[in-house]
């Protein structure tokens, strides 16, 4: 794995001189019921209920940013090529020329961006719309250490000397694209911890034991170097139990779009069957004043969700029982040491046996053909290049 270029701080850093938040729009989520015919219009019908023409600069370049959480197929796991397809669709038919959309994803130690984008069938919409993906773990991607203005909860006890971010992030918009599905470490995930996988470079895997108060650190600094913020969320198939990829997908048929990032988790979250206040990440981020976490609070437009409770639930895999024991358990004193020494590859290993070489192929592998067969399946199968191609 190529490893990130880090310069030096800078005075004159290319950042917004106000944030991008947008006090009209906090507190608002938009959600729609779609289906496999209409999705793509339905994108585009849900980013206007939530007003993100108001959120983001149409004068400013936006970083259309990519969830890949694993470089398989695996539905409700990473970004779809129709939630893909539908924003590129709506952002380009507004006006927004298609030169200032920049898709971008970052490398994990355990997931590979350029395979996760092949096999999430994304190039085809990419060409579509002429657009190029920015991977940011190549060693072209300039870093730069960024000192946020915001007080921070977590990250300067693992960066003591700034947070390296891409300088391409600063001064423009960014557009996450989550999808909806629980996760291991935080109960939900979606637009908040979508950051997590663009902001910080490879050793992001650092700060795991402290995951929620990181997920809120990287929600400010986005609202000081970004022109605007906004996110659409796909819960076409939405993922239950330990996740981000030893999941169950469920077909849900559900979009959701939103300026506000707290408050877009925290519908999710409710829609999942959780209580976003009891969540970490949601709760700190609302008492802190960097959006709307408490659903009695959040202006839902679209459905009436009031009633809908889908009794997710979370649970563990094998892996993430270890990784817990290291961040949490009885193998904390040895976190360092395992984590992040010459030691350190032997847990990305032990990750990608288990999940690549195990999970997919005796368990995943199933559940993904039973989804094919799905019209959703049968919508991803369109996507797919041809050989010509």
């Amino acid at each position: 794995m190529a490893t990130e270029k880090h310069a030096p701080a800078r005075p004159h850093l290319e950042v917004p001189e106000e944030s991008c938040r947008r006090a009209d729009l906090l507190g608002k989520v938009a959600v729609l019921l779609t289906s496999p015919e209409t999705v793509v219009a339905d994108i585009g019908r849900v980013m206007d209920l939530a007003g993100y023409r108001e959120a983001l600069p149409q004068d400013k370049d936006t970083i259309l940013k990519i969830n890949i959480s694993w470089q398989y197929y695996f539905p409700g796991c990473s970004t779809t090529p129709w939630q893909f397809d539908g924003i590129c669709t709506k952002m380009t038919s507004d006006g927004y020329p298609a030169e200032s959309l920049i898709p971008a994803q970052n490398a994990t130690v355990v997931v590979d961006p350029e395979d996760g984008a092949e096999n999430n069938h994304l190039i085809a919409p990419l060409r579509k719309h002429g657009l190029e993906f920015v991977y940011l773990n190549k060693p072209d991607i300039e870093w730069v250490v960024y000192q946020p203005q915001a007080e921070m909860i977590a990250l300067p006890e693992f960066f003591p000397e700034g947070v390296a971010i891409p300088r391409l992030f600063l001064g423009r918009s960014a557009l996450h694209m989550p999808t909806v599905k629980t996760h291991v470490f935080t109960t939900t995930t979606g637009a908040m911890k979508n950051a997590f996988g663009g902001l910080l470079d490879n050793r992001r895997h650092y700060t795991h034991s402290r995951i929620h108060e990181t997920i809120v650190d990287l929600l400010a600094i986005q609202q000081e170097i970004h022109t605007g913020l906004f996110a659409v969320m796909d819960g076409t198939i939405a993922g239950n139990g330990p996740g981000p990829r030893a999941m169950q997908p469920v077909v849900k048929n559900v979009l959701l779009a939103s300026h506000d990032q707290v408050a877009i988790d925290a519908t999710a979250a409710k829609m999942m069957g959780f209580d976003p206040m009891k969540l970490d990440y949601i709760r700190l981020a609302h008492e802190r004043g960097l959006g709307v976490g408490n659903p009695s609070e959040i202006e839902v437009v679209g459905e009436d969700i009031s009633d809908w409770n889908w009794g997710f639930e979370v649970g563990d895999t094998f892996a993430s029982r270890g990784q817990k024991c290291i961040y949490h358990g009885w193998l904390k004193p040895f976190e360092k040491l395992l984590l992040r020494t010459f030691l350190t590859p032997w847990s990305y290993a032990a990750s990608n046996l288990y999940h690549n070489a195990y999970w997919y192929r005796f368990v995943g592998q199933q559940r993904v053909a039973e989804m094919l067969k799905t019209d959703w399946g049968r919508l991803f199968e369109t996507y797919a290049l041809s050989e010509e191609e």
